[in-house]
């Protein structure tokens, strides 16, 4: 695997480009932010929430980018991979696969 801190600046770095090119994409980013701001729940709930679903769905860009973002907002090791555990309860053996690579993105964001 690259650095996991790279293709997420990458994949920021295309979605930026790609919602100033489109109103309605820029439109969604902003529901977006304000979906994922603190409210009720914290941001870094927010981003535990996203990364499970994220592995539950097989988006691995999804996974990546809420991976990074939980690391940012404070999420232990611990609470990632108890989150993973749960996306795995929701989406099976497919999720598994997936749970396995965000935990191995894990490792790679510590390493660097």
């Amino acid at each position: 695997m690259g650095s996991p801190k790279q293709a997420v600046a990458d994949k920021k770095s295309a979605v930026t480009s790609f919602a100033g090119d489109a109103e309605s994409i820029k439109s969604f980013m902003g529901f977006v932010q304000n979906a994922e701001s603190d409210g009720a729940l914290d941001v870094k709930t927010k981003e535990l929430l996203s990364l499970s679903i994220g592995v539950a769905l097989r988006c691995e860009d999804c996974i990546l980018w809420h991976l990074d973002a939980a690391l940012e907002a404070g999420a232990s090791e611990d609470e990632i991979v108890e989150t993973l555990a749960v996306a795995v309860v929701m989406g099976g053996g497919p999720a598994l696969m997936y749970a396995t690579e965000a935990h191995e993105a894990l490792r790679a964001f510590a390493d660097e």
